[in-house]
């Protein structure tokens, strides 16, 4: 189902949920306010949940962690807020997960290491920090070249929000163009 660019308003209905076999749901560039429904994560069969540039506030819920067969994530250009749930490192399908221009703080869950499908990740404009786990060297299909976007501290002073990654890259991030600009870790 895709209700992209309809001026929708107003906060995302529990009810949809209850669609059991929808596999796509986009909403993308809406006026959709509120949190994310946690019945969302009924949707057993979606593949892809695109809620892209609303102004969706609140936490991400952990129960969308359940929503295994999904294999696309775009939360960014919201107003989320907390840690990214450690849950979302059951969805083992992902290829792409965006995070992207929110307000999500804390440590990057080593979970996200379990994600081996996934090509893309995209974590800027964050309040993000700590160490990069080394789980995430685990990611060895992601797209070096534009496939992981987790650090925008150069933009400091141009920004209101940007990531503050400590420590070292795990050794299999080495050479991706836009990841943050820390040593590699020893083997």
């Amino acid at each position: 189902m895709s209700l992209g660019f309809h001026n929708l308003a107003g906060s995302i209905p529990p009810e949809l949920g209850r669609l059991g076999e929808l596999r796509y749901l986009s909403l993308v560039n809406n006026s959709l306010s509120g949190p994310i429904p946690a019945e969302l994560s009924q949707l057993g069969n979606l593949r892809e949940l695109i809620l892209v540039s609303n102004q969706l506030a609140g936490p991400i819920p952990p129960e969308l962690g359940q929503l295994t067969h999904l294999v696309g994530l775009d939360l960014g250009s919201n107003e989320l807020t907390g840690p990214i749930p450690p849950e979302l490192g059951n969805l083992t399908k992902l290829e792409s997960l965006s995070l992207q221009d929110n307000w999500l703080s804390g440590s990057l869950p080593p979970e996200l290491g379990n994600l081996k499908q996934l090509r893309y990740l995209y974590l800027t404009d964050n309040l993000l920090t700590g160490p990069i786990p080394p789980e995430l060297g685990n990611l060895s299909l992601l797209d070096k070249a534009s496939g992981m976007l987790i650090q925008n501290e150069w933009l400091r002073g141009y920004r209101e929000k940007y990531n503050t990654f400590v420590g070292c890259l795990p050794p299999n991030l080495a050479g991706c163009a836009y990841c943050p600009s820390l040593p590699i870790c020893p083997n």
